[in-house]
């Protein structure tokens, strides 16, 4: 139940940041999913000024979240830290061990007392998910392809396959008490046959790309369930209950 009402409030971020950064009207707003789950907006000619508007949501412990993009492509990801009760924090991360990089693989181990190893895996988890998210594929995508590096946890890069993936962003955020959030800004390129259909626009100049890519990062705002709700909906809901 908890998590059904988490994907709900993942739906209504949805609608609320559509209708606040494109101004469409919430009975308007069309989403609709890729072959492999991925949501996207159908906008039409709405979107000129954002060629590639797409948006990125997720939720896990006390937190959903949501980051949009007008050119690049955006992953998002939230994990809570969350202690393993009936196993070792080594057998628990275990279970885990074929979606990291032998190089990933010995950070995590190697990183200091359980806790800290713990940690150092949702670190990395919370970043390839951002990553796979972003460019459509979701966990299908093989982990293990995607590598992470970083200084202290500044300065991340990936590669995916060996190969240096220099058009591409990443952020890891401490949100909240035991709780990280991840947002990847990457090449559209890199999107998914089907997600790559939904984008108006995959190859820029230099200049432009990059403009997309360094843009600053907005800060996360707080808004409460009641706050994503449309006024007009508010007021259906309240005649409904006094009926």
């Amino acid at each position: 139940m908890e998590d059904r009402k988490r994907a709900l409030v993942s739906r209504l971020l949805q609608y609320a940041l559509v209708n606040e950064v494109l101004a469409i009207p919430y009975d308007e707003i069309i989403i609709k999913r890729t072959l492999e789950g991925k949501p996207y907006l159908e906008c039409g000619d709405v979107c000129a000024d954002f060629p590639n508007f797409n948006f990125n949501a997720s939720h896990h412990g006390d937190y959903v979240a949501i980051a949009s993009e007008p050119l690049c492509l955006v992953g998002l990801d939230i994990v809570s830290i969350v202690i393993p009760q009936k196993e070792t924090v080594i057998e628990f991360i275990q279970n885990f061990s074929s979606y990291f990089s032998s190089f990933e693989w010995d950070s995590i181990v190697n990183a200091g007392t359980s806790d800290d190893i713990l940690i150092e895996f949702y670190r990395y988890w919370c970043l390839k998910e951002a990553y796979v998210k972003a460019i459509g594929s979701g966990v299908a995508y093989g982990l293990d392809r995607v590598e992470f590096h970083h200084s202290c946890w500044t300065n991340i890069s990936v590669n995916v396959e060996g190969k240096a993936m220099k058009e591409w962003r990443f952020w890891l955020l401490e949100l909240g008490k035991g709780h990280l959030v991840s947002i990847a800004r990457g090449h559209p390129r890199s999107a998914t046959e089907s997600y790559m259909r939904t984008l108006k626009q995959a190859e820029f100049d230099e200049e432009e790309y990059n403009a997309a890519l360094h843009l600053p990062n907005v800060r996360f705002v707080s808004r409460t369930v009641e706050q994503l709700i449309p006024v007009s909906h508010k007021d259906r809901v309240h005649r409904t209950s006094i009926s």
